[in-house]
């Protein structure tokens, strides 16, 4: 399969002293860009955390959060953290002293101060295993999710190689036809010029023109770099680096046919395989 970078998924569990949950989400970026957002009782799981969501993920900016929220009855239990509300008072003092014009705290600003109500804490074995159960829960439904959206881009980038194969198809055709009126029109233009024909001129200008026009090798790697990136999209994993290189070559070759060109329907050709590419390239950035 392969795999979009961007994605969520949740997963919650519920405890005696309230619920667990844990979120992921994820947007593309060139790197893996992994960011945790955890209560600071749970600042020590940080580390198995990362290893086990890199060990899934390559590519992405990626966010992992876990809240808490503890029962009623746990929070109509709760302790005041005199040792912090000491230490706020004092703080509110000494701004005070150097800011006299400044508010003090409420009583409602302190309670919601971080760690001024504390509750009994959760077993720190406990914890961990609920926490890596989420976890591994929610990334199975986050990975399944990309992956989801990844076979779309698939089916989206597959049609597109299928309608620039058809325009390289139609273009092959048109190179003779469009030596053909040069040769006429140089012809003439020679006729009337020199008043008789001078065939090795003649040849030598249509063997130079056919040389400016002959699109042979830009169709060709066209077609190798079509084939190349179909075999990348069923080979699958994370193709998002490879088939952007793809794009870039891609592009060069269909800008080189537009600039040989001395047929409208060429020109066409080549610029609607442009518009092509670059829907390509934009679903491609999704891509891990």
């Amino acid at each position: 399969m392969i795999y979009s970078m961007t994605g969520f998924a949740a997963a919650v569990a519920e405890l005696d002293a309230g619920s667990l949950a844990l979120e992921i989400r994820a947007v593309n970026h060139r790197y893996l860009d992994l960011q945790l957002r955890v209560p600071d009782e749970m600042r020590t799981l940080e580390s198995v955390l990362r290893e086990t969501i890199a060990a899934q993920l390559t590519r992405g900016k990626v966010e992992c959060r876990i809240g808490f929220a503890a029962r009623q009855s746990e929070q109509n239990t709760a302790q005041i953290n005199h040792a912090l509300l000491r230490q706020l008072a004092q703080w509110s003092d000494e701004v005070q002293t150097v800011l006299p014009d400044a508010g003090s705290l409420s009583v409602a600003d302190v309670l919601r101060w971080n760690g001024v109500l504390q509750s009994a804490a959760l077993p720190a074995d406990t914890l961990q295993a609920t926490v890596l159960e989420l976890l591994q829960q929610a990334l199975r439904e986050f990975m399944a999710a990309r992956g989801r959206e990844g076979e779309k881009l698939k089916v989206f980038l597959l049609q597109r190689v299928m309608q620039i194969e058809g325009l390289c198809t139609g273009v092959a055709p048109r190179i003779p036809a469009a030596i053909k009126a040069y040769e006429e029109k140089l012809a003439s233009r020679l006729q009337a010029a020199m008043q008789g024909n001078d065939d090795e001129r003649l040849h030598q200008e249509i063997a130079l023109f056919a040389s400016k026009i002959d699109v042979d090798e830009e169709l060709s790697r066209l077609q190798t770099h079509l084939a190349e990136m179909k075999r990348v999209l069923e080979k699958g994993g994370a193709v998002g680096k490879r088939l952007d290189f793809l794009m870039q070559e891609l592009h060069r070759e269909a800008n080189t046919l537009g600039s040989k060109s001395v047929d409208a329907e060429v020109s066409r050709a080549s610029m609607e395989m442009k518009l092509l590419i670059e829907q390509m390239r934009e679903q491609i950035q999704n891509l891990e």
